[in-house]
């Protein structure tokens, strides 16, 4: 391979290929049409001696080649880019993309504000939200697949920068025609008698829920466990309560017919924190996409 002659630019259609998993969104993401990405990566293939990707159902899949591949290509595309941005990042004339991984709760509690205010500040960038998913979050951070994640961390080391973004506390959230929707507050024998919704995909810890019933002689009542998506949909119209952060059942709040009321006990605290790797402190989109995110926090 002579890299004198090397066109880096196939480089940027593989990495947002990588993304895509799509060939179509991949052209709409780098303003090519669908003919210029595959003409781009039939490039590529011949010059690597590998397919790279695979059609297959879930979309492009890439190849072992292409896997050990796309980290160290990403992270490199992301370096050129800090070394050559301006000093000044103009988000109402930046066309770029961010990735950042989010937890459930982050998603619920901070992504909407966030996403409509970059929509107004900066219209032709685009946020991608990725879910935590499996992977650790650090490992994503290293490898420059997310340039910055929401999660509950609080340490992270040298090579990562980790800030508080917002607390909250757990609140019970009842569909509006529930019978005791009427009642001013929850007492303690209602915690004990209804029946109870958990969550199985929040990473919540709520069973301060089933200690502060078991001094009172009490137990909780499970009638479902779903996942926060779920939530909404099974919990209206149904006699059941839900214990979720205070932010997360006001966002439900906005496109359901629910109650919110305070615990008859103490709750603890939940936090949700940024963070990004240390080598990104100093670039200035960075800076802008920190300072965005801690603008959308609002009370709730």
């Amino acid at each position: 391979m002579n890299w004198n002659t090397f066109d880096l630019n196939l480089l940027v259609v593989f990495d947002a290929v990588m993304q895509e998993k799509n060939l179509t969104r991949t052209g709409q993401r780098l303003g090519l049409t669908q003919s210029a990405v595959s003409h781009a990566l039939s490039r590529l293939r011949h010059m690597l001696n590998d397919e790279l990707f695979v059609r297959s159902p879930e979309g492009m899949l890439p190849t072992p080649r292409a896997e050990r591949m796309a980290g160290p290509i990403h992270q490199a595309l992301q370096n050129i880019r800090v070394v050559l941005e301006a000093d000044e990042f103009d988000p109402s004339q930046a066309s770029r993309s961010f990735t950042i991984s989010a937890n459930n709760y982050a998603a619920r509690a901070i992504i909407p504000a966030f996403v409509h205010r970059v929509a107004t500040l900066a219209p032709s960038v685009v946020i991608e939200v990725r879910p935590m998913g499996m992977l650790h979050t650090l490992d994503q951070l290293d490898a420059g697949a997310v340039e910055l994640a929401l999660e509950t961390l609080t340490e992270g080391g040298e090579r990562f920068k980790c800030v508080g973004l917002l607390e909250d506390d757990y609140v019970a959230i009842l569909s509006s025609d529930h019978p005791v929707a009427n009642e001013a507050a929850l007492s303690i024998e209602h915690m004990g008698n209804l029946s109870h919704i958990t969550i199985t995909s929040s990473g919540d810890d709520t069973r301060f829920v089933d200690h502060a019933l078991a001094e009172h002689g009490l137990a909780r009542q499970i009638w479902a466990r779903v996942p926060l998506h779920s939530l909404k949909s099974v919990l209206i119209g149904s006699r059941a309560l839900a214990i979720v952060p205070r932010r997360v059942a006001a966002d439900f709040m906005t496109a359901g017919p629910f109650i919110i009321r305070s615990l008859p006990f103490l709750s603890p605290r939940v936090s949700l924190s940024m963070i990004w790797h240390r080598r990104l402190d100093d670039d200035p989109a960075h800076r802008w996409l920190r300072a965005t995110l801690r603008a959308s926090v609002k009370e709730p």
